[in-house]
C-alpha cells in the first residue's frame, strides 16, 4: 500500500482554496447559528460544525440554509441525493440522459446536428448542486430549461434527510438516493481530497488520518451511517417517493436499474423502446466511466467551481478498497457498519 505524507496545519491560509471559509459570504443568520454549534477539527485541522447531528463546514451550512429558505419544491421535481463520492457524477449523467432522451439522442453519432449536452458540459453543470449554488434560483431555472414546462426539474444535493426543506418532504417531489459500500466510499473521498491538494501543490493527507476521521463521523455531511439510514428508512416508509439505490447495483445490473430509474422518474421506457432494446444500452454507453472520462469537456483544462472536471473520474470500480485497507481497517469499519447499518437491514 503506497504511503502518502500527512500535512496538518492550524493556519487555514496555507490550505487550498477549496478548504477556505469565506466569512464575507455568510449571512448573519448563518453566523448566529454557527456560534451555537459544537465544533471539531476534520482532517488538516479544518473546523467543522455539528448541525442536527451532522458535520458541515461553514459554507455548507450557509448552502443548506439557502436551500431551506429559498427552494420551493414542485410536485414534478426530481431530487438526486448522495453522500459525497458515492457515485454522484455517474448518477447525474444517467438521470439527465434518461430524462432528456427524447430531446437528445443518447447515441450522439446519430444526431451530430444536435450535440448531446454531456459532450460539452460537466454533469455537475447540467444537474446543479442546489446547496452549492451562488444563485439558487438561476441554477434551478437553468435545470428546468432542458425540458418542457410540464417536465421535471432535475436537481441534486448531499443534504441529510432531516435537513431537507419542508417543501420537499410535503410535496410530490421524488427523491433518488444513491449509496455506496463505505469502504469504497472512503477510498474515493480520500483520493479525491488528495487530488485537490496535489493540484495546488499542497501536502497530502495520510490514509490513516483520513480513516480515523471517517470512522469518527467527522467528515463533511457525516456520519455516513446516519446519512444513509435517513434515506433508507424513508424509502421503506414511502417507496413511491424515495428510491434507494446502491452503487453496486448500478455496476452489476445496469440495464435493470436504468429501466427502474426511468419508471420512477415518470418517463418509463415505451413499448417501442423496449422492443428496440438498444435505448438502455445507448444510455449506459454514453454515461459509462470510459465514455465520460474521455470526453474533451472532462479532460484537464475544463473545470467546475475551480475543480478540474477530470478530478471527478478516478476508477469507478467496486472493491477497489482492497488495494488500500489493512486488516485492522477492515475490522474496524466492519464493526461500525454492522452496528450502525446492518442491524437496521442495510447491508453491503
Amino acid at each position: 500500500m503506497a504511503e502518502e505524507k500527512s500535512k496538518s496545519s492550524s493556519d487555514l491560509s496555507h490550505l487550498p482554496k477549496h478548504f477556505h471559509e469565506d466569512e464575507e459570504h455568510l449571512s448573519q443568520e448563518c453566523k448566529n447559528l454557527i456560534a451555537t454549534l459544537p465544533t471539531e477539527m476534520a482532517v488538516m485541522n479544518v473546523p467543522i460544525h455539528q448541525y442536527n447531528g451532522f458535520w458541515f463546514s461553514k459554507k455548507h451550512i450557509q448552502g443548506i440554509l439557502n436551500f431551506q429558505n429559498h427552494y420551493q419544491s414542485h410536485d414534478s421535481d426530481i431530487l438526486l441525493v448522495t453522500f459525497p463520492k458515492a457515485g454522484t457524477t455517474w448518477l447525474k449523467a444517467l438521470t439527465f440522459t434518461i430524462l432528456n432522451r427524447k430531446t437528445y439522442d443518447p447515441k450522439p453519432t446519430r444526431t451530430p446536428q444536435n450535440p448531446h449536452p454531456l459532450l460539452t458540459s460537466s454533469p455537475h453543470d447540467l444537474v446543479p448542486f442546489v446547496e452549492y449554488c451562488d444563485d439558487l434560483q438561476k441554477a434551478i431555472a437553468y435545470a428546468g430549461s432542458f425540458s418542457s414546462s410540464s417536465s421535471p426539474r432535475l436537481l441534486q444535493c448531499q443534504v441529510p434527510y432531516v435537513l431537507l426543506p419542508e417543501s420537499v418532504k410535503q410535496s410530490g417531489c421524488n427523491i433518488v438516493y444513491l449509496c455506496r459500500n463505505p469502504k469504497d466510499l472512503f477510498v474515493s473521498s480520500w483520493k479525491f481530497m488528495n487530488k485537490l491538494l496535489e493540484a495546488e501543490g499542497q501536502g497530502l493527507v495520510s490514509i490513516e488520518d483520513a480513516f480515523e476521521k471517517f470512522c469518527e463521523g467527522l467528515v463533511g455531511y457525516g456520519p455516513f451511517w446516519d446519512h444513509m439510514l435517513g434515506y433508507h428508512k424513508e424509502s421503506l416508509k414511502s417507496p413511491e417517493k424515495v428510491m434507494f439505490l446502491r452503487y453496486e447495483q448500478l455496476k452489476s445490473e445496469p440495464v435493470r436499474v436504468v429501466k427502474n430509474l426511468a419508471e420512477f422518474m415518470g418517463c418509463g421506457f415505451s413499448q417501442e423502446e423496449e422492443k428496440d432494446g438498444n435505448v438502455a444500452a445507448d444510455i449506459l454507453e454514453l454515461c459509462s466511466f470510459e465514455s465520460l472520462s474521455n470526453m474533451e469537456v472532462n479532460k484537464p483544462g475544463n473545470s467546475w467551481r475551480n475543480i478540474e472536471n477530470n478530478a471527478f473520474f478516478r476508477r469507478g470500480e467496486v472493491g477497489d478498497w482492497k488495494n488500500f485497507f489493512t486488516f485492522d481497517m477492515v475490522q474496524r469499519l466492519n464493526v461500525i457498519t454492522e452496528e450502525k447499518l446492518e442491524k437496521h437491514g442495510l447491508k453491503f
